[in-house]
């Protein structure tokens, strides 16, 4: 006997119940997206104190960026433009630089400088730091950064690029599925509704993201989205050439469509051979054009390995959307058709086995391109995300298999041809419930055609209750039904992970900013270093502990403090204190200080002049007797 599984409602109610679980429990762990280009150094540096004016401000980035003369502004304290407004391309080689000037004559005080610019793979960043000449001043200005890519219309762009890869994959699946294994489908109308509805949420999304990318770059007002001069600004630029790009080719997939569900439809099965080659042909082309459109516009454009990464980027696309979307139409005619052959099942088995191998070996690739190294698969957002994904991935292929299982005892319970027709028709030849009226013949010249339009929905729901009854006798085919079902429910959360991963920051890029960024991090204003070292002179009570602080902990002159105390945490008063400063970076120093006893355990010097930023060396020697003592160092950063 064969054991099916319990049901819980109706097909289109689990789904929905599988989707919304997998997707709460995605989105209650998942990082929100970030942007890809990051800023690496700045000069001056964040929190930098300069003696005069610089004659401009530049900003270097770990990737290429697209700015224009209102992508960098520089805010004198009152909140008013110190800049010229003429963006400076600094770039040289393979480091990416851009500045604008500053105008002469600038008061002291504190300077903010606020930026945004669109990465090489279409995401907007944006960002804000400060500098002071002089000495730091209060400054009416926000520190905030400017809100692309976010809010509203943050939202909207986010949405539509989950549609546009829905569609994709929902028409290029579901035309391979009728191609490569159920040619019978093109004139099933549940297909062909999932085809078109496929192709025609993607054509509106495209459309929408064209006219959504200039305040989802810019602005981020919702009124800006038809602003025809930056429409026409934005299909200048690489991303919308893309989009561009979409759209015509989605034009000529219009054609494949009407083909296949036309003229394609309508021939005999010994009739569909060469034009089954020819949509075949034609439809990869279409497909690969579209996907290319992604490749050429995020992710694998940019970074190392270019010219390998896009055509990766393509075939991994390309085997997603056969997987899933084939999945997808699958699903509609195991729980919509009473009669797709078991043939096609198995062909698609196949094929999916081809398209989960793929995209094993291209997404190990892309892994690696993006990531770069093990610490960043944990320690980014960009590789938990993509663990989160692995996860779901095992989950799916777990339920595939079960499928692969299910399609197996499709083959091995299969009765012959004309025993399974006899099993049909018999189903189908049943009588009908007494309820069920008898279908009545209304003739042409009846008086009566809304009695006729009655019996004739009467009887189509008297075809499709025969059509359900024949298609749920068969247990296994029910069975893969489910197992099919739940594959595509973890499906729909596979496909959302990547979809965030396309508009998250790479693990190679995040490790890359944060080194820079610890490289050249510096004093916070109006908070004073402050650092403790342990000592022993090696003599009587000659262990105890330095407390220094350097106020404000920047370039140029700093106030001292020095506090020795004991094992005990009390005041040790010490013969002497001597303190030096070391930039071995720059062979600057040793630079000696001799502070000024205060009281006991507690000396000070005023004026202590660091001349440069960097990773300083901080050395203090402590005197407890006329013949113990100890010198101990400690490393700091100044700005």
């Amino acid at each position: 006997m064969t054991a099916t599984a319990p049901r819980f409602g109706t097909a289109p109610t689990r789904l929905l119940l599988i989707a919304a679980a997998l997707f709460g429990a995605l989105f209650a762990t998942a990082a929100p997206a970030s942007a890809h280009a990051a800023v690496t150094a700045t000069n001056p540096k964040d929190g930098a104190v300069v003696a005069t004016a610089p004659k401009d401000v530049d900003l270097t980035f770990s990737e290429q960026v697209a700015m224009d003369n209102k992508s960098i502004r520089v805010l004198d304290p009152t909140g008013k433009r110190a800049d010229t407004g003429e963006l400076l391309n600094l770039c040289a080689g393979s480091v990416v630089k851009y500045g604008v000037g500053l105008r002469d004559g600038l008061p002291k005080g504190t300077y903010t400088v606020a930026w945004q610019a669109v990465s090489a793979d279409s995401h907007p960043v944006a960002g804000a730091f400060t500098f002071s000449i002089g000495a730091p001043s209060k400054t009416t200005v926000s520190l905030s950064s400017p809100d692309v890519g976010g809010g509203l219309v943050g939202t909207l762009y986010d949405t539509m690029r989950y549609a546009s890869y829905a569609g994709f994959i929902l028409f290029t699946g579901g035309g391979v599925f009728i191609l490569g294994c159920w040619q019978r489908g093109a004139t099933v109308r549940p297909v062909q509704r999932l085809v078109v509805g496929g192709w025609l949420a993607m054509t509106a999304a495209t459309i929408a993201l064209l006219l959504l990318r200039t305040p989802y770059t810019t602005s981020g007002q919702l009124s800006d989205a038809f602003d025809l001069d930056g429409l026409k600004a934005v299909l200048q630029t690489k991303s919308g050439a893309a989009l561009s790009s979409r759209l015509l080719l989605l034009s000529a997939a219009a054609l494949f469509i009407s083909v296949l569900f036309g003229a394609y439809a309508k021939r005999e099965d010994e009739e569909k051979k060469d034009l089954t080659y020819g949509l075949a042909i034609g439809g990869f082309v279409v497909a690969a054009g579209i996907a290319a459109t992604w490749a050429l516009a995020e992710h694998a454009s940019t970074g190392i390995q270019t010219a390998l990464a896009m055509p990766v980027a393509v075939v991994h696309l390309l085997s997603m959307a056969t997987w899933l979307g084939g999945l997808a139409t699958l699903l509609m005619a195991l729980h919509l058709t009473p009669a797709v052959e078991r043939t096609a099942v198995r062909r698609f088995s196949r094929i999916a086995f081809w398209c989960v191998v793929v995209l094993v070996s291209t997404g190990v690739y892309q892994a690696w391109r993006q990531l770069g190294s093990w610490s960043a698969l944990t320690g980014t957002g960009y590789g938990q995300l993509l663990l989160v994904k692995l996860g779901l991935i095992a989950v799916l292929l777990s339920a595939a298999y079960i499928s692969r299982r299910w399609t197996g005892r499709l083959s091995e319970h299969a009765a012959p041809e004309a025993e399974a027709a006899s099993v049909v028709e018999e189903l189908a030849a049943e009588p009908e419930l007494e309820e069920e009226p008898e279908p009545v013949t209304v003739p042409d010249d009846s008086a009566d055609p809304k009695r006729a339009r009655q019996l004739a929905r009467q009887q189509a729901a008297m075809t499709v209750a025969r059509e359900k009854r024949i298609r749920n006798a068969d247990p296994e085919r029910s069975g893969l039904r489910r197992s099919v079902l739940t594959e595509a429910g973890v499906a729909v959360a596979v496909l959302a992970v990547a979809t965030i991963l396309s508009s998250t920051e790479p693990g190679r890029t995040q490790e890359a900013a944060a080194a820079a960024q610890a490289t050249t991090q510096v004093a916070v204003p109006d908070r004073p270093i402050s650092i403790r070292i342990p000592f022993d002179t090696g003599g009587k009570n000659g262990k105890g502990t330095v407390r220094l602080t350097l106020d404000p902990g920047r370039t140029g002159a700093n106030d001292m403090h020095v506090w020795t105390d004991d094992a005990e945490a009390k005041p040790l008063d010490a013969p002497e204190v001597k303190v030096s400063f070391t930039l071995p970076a720059k062979a600057v120093g040793p630079l000696p200080v001799t502070p000024e006893r205060i009281t006991k355990g507690h000396w000070s010097a005023s004026g202590v002049q660091l001349p440069m930023a960097g990773d300083w060396q901080v050395s203090v020697t402590v005197r407890t007797s006329d013949i113990d003592q100890t010198t101990v160092d400690k490393k700091i950063k100044i700005g």
